[in-house]
This record gives C-alpha cells, structure tokens and sequence, in this order.
C-alpha cells in the first residue's frame, strides 16, 4: 500500500502530567488555529524530535515534583533547541530538574488571583496586573541558573519565570483555563510571538488533506460504516463519501431502543445527504435477549455484543468490503495512553471494540486527530444540515441506560413519548440550543397521584439538561419554570402510565451525566 504522508502543519506537543486540564491546553492551541499533539510525560525525546514541534508545553498535574513516584520527563526535552512552557506541575518540574528548589507552600492557592507580571514576550500587550487562575500546593522556592522572575502574587513569590536565552517559560498558574482573563492572550504570544507558529490547523485545510490522504490510503476495496446518527458516525460517512464515492457503504441498526420514530428519520436524513445505508430492524432481538436483565453493566455488554452479531452478520454480505470506519475522536486515542506511561495497561477505544479483528478487516479512522467542537466545523465544511450537527449525544446503548432495571418494550415506549415531549418543548422555547445534553429517566418507582377523582399509582420520569464545554464536568441546566411547567403537564397528560415528573438538579461531579 502506498504510504500516507503525515500531516504538514506547524505542531505544538503537549506532555501531560496528570492535569485535569490538559485536553484543554491541546484544544486552546488548536483555537488559536496550530495543530497541537498530546504525548505521555515518559515520552522518549527522539518521539518528541519526529516531530519536529515549534514548541513543547509541559501539563500540570496532581504530584508533588519532590515526592517518590512523581512523574518524571527525559530531561533531555529541554534540550531540543524549541521553546517551552511549563505550566504548574510543569514549571515545578522544570524548576527542579534544571537546578532550582521546590517545596511545600505556606498556603495553598487555588481560584483566582492577582499575579504582578513584568514585561516579557509572553505578556506582551498585558497589563502588569492580571487575574489568574491558580492550582497548587507546591511552588519554586529558588530559580534555577540563568532564570529571572517574570510574575508573582501574594502567595506565590515565583509566579513565572524564563530563561529568555533559551527561551524556556514557566507559569504557576493556568493560562488555559476560561478563568485566567487573559490566557488566551499569554498562550498566543507563546504560540506566534516566541514559536513563531503558522495559524494554519483550519478545518478547510484539514479537509483538503484528509481527502487526499483517504484516498491514497484506500486504493481499492469497499468501505463499511457502522453508523448511529450521531455526529461522528454521520461526518465519518459524509467525508469518506467525498474521498472515495459509492465505495462506502453504511449500516445503520436499529436496536428499538432510540429515541421516538428516529430510526426512520436516521434513514431520510442518510437519504438526503446521498448516502448508501443499509437499514436493519434488530429490535427483536435486542429485546428478546435483555429480557429479565437489571444489571446496567449487564445490559451494556449484552447490547454491544449484539451489535456486533447484528453488523457481523450483514457485513458479510457485502462483497469487496475491505475496510471498516469509526468515528474514533482525539480524546479517544489520548485516553488510550495512560499518563503513567507505556507499561500500563491501554484502553481499547475503538467505538465498536472487536469488529476488525473479527471480520479481518483494516481500520480507518478518519476523524481521530480532532475534538469534538472540530467534527462539527469540519461537518458544516462538508455542508452537512445543522439539524444533524447540533443534535445532542445519544449513549450507545440507547434508552436502556435511562430506564434503570429490566428493560421492556413498554418501558422503552413510554420512555419515548416523554423524551419526545420534552425535547419538543426544549425546542419551542429555544433552550435545545443552549443545553449541552437533555433526556428524561424512567424511573423504577411507582407514585401516588390523582386524576380526575381517581387515585393513581403509576411511574415517575425525571428530566435531566446539562450544560457542559468538554462532558468531563457538567452543570445542571437552569432551564426557565415555565417550560418545565409545560414539559411536566404534557408529559402527565399525554403519555398513559406515568403520574409524576421531577427534574435532576445534580452537577457532574458528584453526578454523572447519565444515570446508569
């Protein structure tokens, strides 16, 4: 097979060291239009060097840089002749390694604080006062040879500091996050000013390439999607569809546990986007085999292993099939390496595990450089419907992990007429664009109530909408009283069985968003 060229773009690599934020920091740089990579601190630096980054950025992380088992870089990475910036955990342990001393602050900081920053190509065109997000309980006590202070606050003596001969920059606080009120602005001097970066990671350039590299890569053969619907699946099928034509083709299964009348629509929205999609109804099936089953884990496995059963089985009617798509995103493949480095244990990632081996077929995942914000531009240059682009994400497993217990054909229908109003609503008030996921819960609860003159004693949903920027951490949405008000009437009035509706006002964390 021909080889694939790599991408061309000016990168910037991101070591991780544990950070929460970390995936924030790949995706800051990539807002501001630079392709960024995130590698595992235990990287050996000649990875780092194949790359040929125009900078590294070293991750915080929840170690202290003096404690056994910290996680330690080759220190051979400040060495590459690129400039760094290490943030927190970073800058620690760049102080450390490099022949500063770190240790243990009289008082921990963390939220926002007033940092003094002195002029430096990383502040430039910043005031000398600027609030910054702060996270830590170790700080630079001493700086290391050839480093001057750039930044202090109140607790923190060493906010910054740099060794502008060889352009090495720390930070102890977070210029990442929304809550520095000029992070942006910091990480564009380093990006531009010091790396001299090119802003060209554009989702238009992306296509180009990506087209041209799928088909090089698939010379011949068919292609076989597994699709859902959702986002990925559907800007997965749209983009093969530009590279390589009729040769990808698109199965599409209903397991009878999705949303109200939405495997038909699925099908006209694949018809109106010139796809070829195989529709299969398997919800016998799938309802035959989760018959008397409670436990979610359960239930998970059961559906992921039918599906494969389900698709196995027509893929194999497909003749001259050679390839099978996933949508498997950026987060997907950093998760796959764990930030305790290559000896642990890996997390399969692909979105339907096995399906390759199973059927000998080779992978492709075209989207597996990108967030998801990114798959929704990419998806608008592919001129894909905003309807599909926006829709919010749907579990795999469908409704089965919003009705805890034994799942039912009944239970899934009376699921769907709720979830169908309450969505519905969400829409007329405008509030589906400003929720990041909403759904309703059929709970396994009965409830006393009274309609008419009669007592009743039927089941309670709850409606559940977060708001969220990446899904790792969700708030609950403050949607207005009276869509609620109108969601909890229609829903008693119209759909028969259920006589109570409450809303889930839990944050994730300590919730998660889904409830099973």
């Amino acid at each position: 097979m021909t080889e694939i060229p790599p991408f061309s773009h000016d990168t910037i690599a991101v070591l991780d060291f544990g950070s929460q934020y970390t995936q924030v920091i790949a995706r800051r740089i990539r807002e501001a239009r630079v392709r960024s990579v995130v590698l595992p601190f235990s990287v050996d630096v000649q990875q780092i060097r194949a790359l040929s980054p125009k900078g590294l950025i070293l991750s915080g992380g929840p170690a202290s840089v003096y404690e056994e088992g910290g996680p330690q870089a080759q220190p051979e990475i400040l060495k590459l002749d690129i400039p760094v910036l290490g943030l927190c955990y970073g800058m620690q342990w760049m102080a450390r390694t490099l022949g500063g001393t770190v240790g243990m602050a009289a008082q921990r900081e963390y939220g926002r604080t007033l940092v003094r920053v002195e002029p430096s190509d990383l502040f430039h065109g910043l005031a000398k006062s600027q609030t910054v997000w702060m996270s830590h309980g170790d700080h630079v006590e001493s700086l290391p040879p050839g480093f001057e202070k750039i930044a202090e606050s109140d607790n923190a003596p060493v906010a910054g500091m740099a060794h502008l001969e060889r352009r090495l920059f720390a930070l102890q606080f977070h210029p990442e996050v929304h809550h520095t009120e000029n992070g942006m602005a910091i990480l564009e001097n380093f990006l531009f000013d010091i790396c001299k970066a090119r802003p060209d990671w554009t989702m238009s350039n992306f296509l180009a390439e990506t087209v041209s590299r799928l088909r090089t890569q698939i010379d011949r053969g068919v292609v076989l999607g597994a699709l859902s619907g959702g986002v990925d699946s559907t800007v997965t099928a749209v983009l093969l569809k530009e590279a390589i034509g009729e040769r990808f083709h698109g199965v599409f299964v209903d397991t009878g546990l999705l949303r109200k009348n939405e495997g038909q629509a699925v099908l006209d929205a694949y018809r109106h986007l010139g796809l070829e999609v195989r529709g299969v109804d398997a919800s016998e099936k799938f309802f035959s085999e989760l018959s008397g089953v409670s436990d979610p884990e359960q239930k998970r496995k059961i559906i992921g292993r039918l599906f494969i059963d389900v698709f196995t089985e027509h893929a194999a009617r497909e003749s001259g099939a050679e390839w099978l798509a996933q949508g498997t995103l950026y987060p997907d493949v950093i998760e796959s390496v764990s930030v305790k480095g290559p000896s642990s244990v890996i997390k399969t990632h692909h979105n339907v595990g096995g399906l390759p081996e199973k059927l000998g077929f080779k992978l492709v995942e075209p989207l597996r450089e990108l967030f998801k914000d990114e798959v929704r531009r990419l998806g608008r240059e592919l001129g894909i419907p905003e309807s599909l682009l926006s829709r919010h994400p749907f579990p795999g497993p469908g409704l089965a992990v919003r009705i805890p217990g034994e799942i039912t054909r009944e239970k899934v229908a009376t699921l769907q007429d709720v979830d169908a109003i309450f969505l519905e609503e969400l829409r007329a008030h405008g509030a589906y664009e400003l929720t990041s996921q909403a759904f309703a819960v059929l709970l396994p609860v009965k409830s006393v109530g009274v309609m008419g003159d009669n007592r009743t004693y039927q089941s309670v949903v709850a409606l559940r909408a977060v708001t969220t920027q990446d899904f790792m951490t969700a708030d609950w949405a403050r949607l207005p009283h009276d869509l609620l008000d109108r969601a909890a009437r229609r829903i008693v009035n119209e759909v028969k069985g259920v006589n109570r509706v409450v809303y889930d006002i839990t944050s994730k964390p300590p919730g998660t968003i889904e409830w099973e």
